[in-house]
C-alpha cells in the first residue's frame, strides 16, 4: 500500500535515439540502390532480342572466345542423337535464360563446310573461278541464310500464333532459336547432298537409268526427311508449345513426291546440277 496522496512511481521512458535528418535520405538511397541492382541483374538475365543479337554478332569474329569443340560435338550428335543437342538448349535456357545460341561457333563451322562442299561442286561441275565465287555466294547467302530466314520466320510466326499454350505465361518462341533450329536441320542435309553425294554424281547418279534415279532421289528423301525431323525435335523441345507433331505432316507429302519422281522419271540430283551450273553463268 502506497501512502495517500503520493503519485505512483512510473518508470522513466528510455530516451529515444536522436535521428539525423539524413537518415530517411540514406534509407531511400539504399532502397533505390538495391532496386537498381535487382533491375540490373534482371536486365543481364533477360536481355532484349536486340541486345542478344548485338552480343551474338559482336562475338562473330572473336574466334578465341568460341567453343569449336562443343560445336563440332553438336554436329556429330545431329546425326547420331539429335535429341541430346536440344537437351543442351534446355540447359542453356535454365542457365542463361535464352533458348537461342549465344556462341556463333556452330555458324562458323557450318560456313566452313559450305565452303568445302562448294569447292567440291566446282570441280564436279567444272566451274571457272568467277563461277565458283558466284556459286559460294549463292550457297551461303541464298540457300542457307536466305532460305533459312524465310523458313525460320514462317515457323516462328506459326508456332507463336497457333501452337503456343494459352495463356503463354510470358513465354514465346525466340526468332533466334527458330533460326538455330534451321541451322541444325540444314547441317545433315548439307552433308548428305553436298558432300556424300559428290562421290556418286558423275559415276552413278547423273544417268538416265532407274537405279541412278532411285539412288539419287533416295538421298534427297533421307536428307529432307532429316531436315523435317530435326525441325520437329527443335520445336517439341519447347515446353510451352502444343501439337508439335503437326510439324511432321510434310513427311507424308515428301514420301508421295519421292514415289511420284520414281514413276515420272525425275532425277532431282541431275536437276540440281543443271540449276547450280546455269545460275552462275
Amino acid at each position: 500500500m502506497q501512502p495517500f496522496g503520493k503519485v505512483p512511481h512510473s518508470p522513466t521512458p528510455s530516451p529515444k535515439p536522436q535521428q539525423s535528418p539524413f537518415d530517411g535520405f540514406r534509407r531511400s538511397t539504399s532502397l533505390e540502390s538495391n532496386s537498381s541492382t535487382i533491375s540490373q541483374e534482371n536486365g543481364l538475365a533477360r536481355l532484349t532480342a536486340a541486345a542478344k543479337r548485338k552480343k551474338y554478332f559482336r562475338r562473330l569474329f572473336k574466334f578465341r572466345q568460341m567453343d569449336f569443340e562443343y560445336a563440332f560435338w553438336q554436329m556429330i550428335y545431329l546425326f547420331v542423337s539429335p535429341q541430346k543437342v536440344y537437351r543442351n538448349f534446355q540447359y542453356r535456357k535454365h542457365t542463361k535464360d535464352q533458348w537461342a545460341r549465344d556462341d556463333p561457333a556452330f555458324l562458323v563451322l557450318l560456313s566452313f563446310w559450305l565452303l568445302v562442299s562448294s569447292i567440291g561442286f566446282a570441280f564436279v561441275l567444272k566451274l571457272h573461278f568467277v563461277g565458283f565465287l558466284k556459286f559460294i555466294v549463292w550457297v551461303i547467302f541464298i540457300d542457307c541464310i536466305g532460305v533459312g530466314i524465310l523458313i525460320a520466320s514462317l515457323l516462328w510466326f506459326v508456332t507463336n500464333r497457333y501452337l503456343i499454350i494459352a495463356p503463354p505465361r510470358g513465354q514465346d518462341v525466340e526468332w533466334g532459336y527458330a533460326f538455330d533450329v534451321h541451322l541444325n536441320a540444314f547441317f545433315p542435309l548439307l552433308m548428305i547432298l553436298h558432300l556424300f553425294q559428290l562421290a556418286f554424281l558423275n559415276s552413278v547418279i547423273n544417268y538416265d537409268l532407274f537405279l541412278s534415279r532411285l539412288f539419287g532421289n533416295t538421298l534427297w528423301l533421307v536428307a529432307i526427311g532429316y531436315y523435317v525431323y530435326i525441325t520437329f525435335l527443335g520445336y517439341s523441345a519447347l515446353p510451352f508449345l502444343k501439337n508439335t507433331r503437326s510439324l511432321l505432316y510434310p513427311m507424308t507429302l515428301l514420301v508421295f513426291v519421292y514415289f511420284l519422281s520414281l514413276i515420272a522419271g525425275w532425277n532431282f540430283s541431275n536437276g540440281l546440277c543443271y540449276f547450280y551450273k546455269y545460275r552462275v553463268l
